[in-house]
């Protein structure tokens, strides 16, 4: 069983350097419900966490999610990025104007830093085989990108600060503070010990 698991971590790592990130688009659904797996994410979220008050995220874990997510991309709005290793979906990173995100406006510990306009990086989900492998700073990477490419002057992201520790299941979904650091992300306000907002600078 050991031998099996150091293979696919093998396997993991070759195809991490052969990567591509693409916007998700009505054409690339599929390949976003491939990676997601039939518990939508984590828990029937389908990435739809930032975008709902709380009680209605609740009433609509699961199919209902998924739906509201699939009628944004066929809307023609882009909710995030793709990432392919060997053609194959590995990794989801949500990056969207701040607006996109109307939890965002109404959290008291995330609310506007000031009246500059942002993207913001909110959500990671990383295939099992891939993760721990560095994964997350290059979906980062291309959510930087792909923001400045679409007029971005700042990136802002909401990382945990994880002190060391091992996190388990999705508890890292919004990225980690160190990961965040790595690339070239600043700390400009702390209104929660463990929740900084970061910025990047384009």
């Amino acid at each position: 069983m050991r031998t099996r698991d150091n293979e696919k971590l093998a396997s993991a790592s070759e195809s991490l350097r052969n990567l591509e990130f693409h916007p998700l688009t009505s054409d690339r659904w599929p390949d976003l419900e491939r990676l997601f797996g039939e518990h939508g994410a984590c828990g029937g979220c389908w990435c739809m966490w930032w975008k709902l008050r709380r009680a209605e995220f609740a009433e609509q874990t699961g199919q209902k999610n998924k739906r509201m997510l699939k009628s944004i991309v066929d809307s023609g709005e882009v909710p995030g990025l793709l990432a392919y290793a060997d053609g194959n979906p590995v990794g989801w990173c949500s990056v969207a104007p701040r607006e996109a995100y109307s939890v965002l406006e109404r959290s008291p510990t995330l609310k506007r830093v000031d009246d500059r306009p942002v993207w913001s990086a909110v959500c990671f989900f990383v295939a099992k085989p891939f993760r721990g492998r560095g994964l997350m700073a290059s979906l980062l990477h291309a959510a930087v990108k792909y923001a400045k490419e679409h007029g971005a002057t700042i990136v802002e992201g909401y990382p945990i600060e994880s002190k060391g520790a091992r996190m388990s299941g999705s508890e890292g979904f919004t990225g980690v503070l160190s990961t965040f650091k790595k690339a070239g992300f600043v700390e400009v306000l702390r209104r929660s010990r463990g929740r900084p907002i970061m910025r990047y600078f384009v």
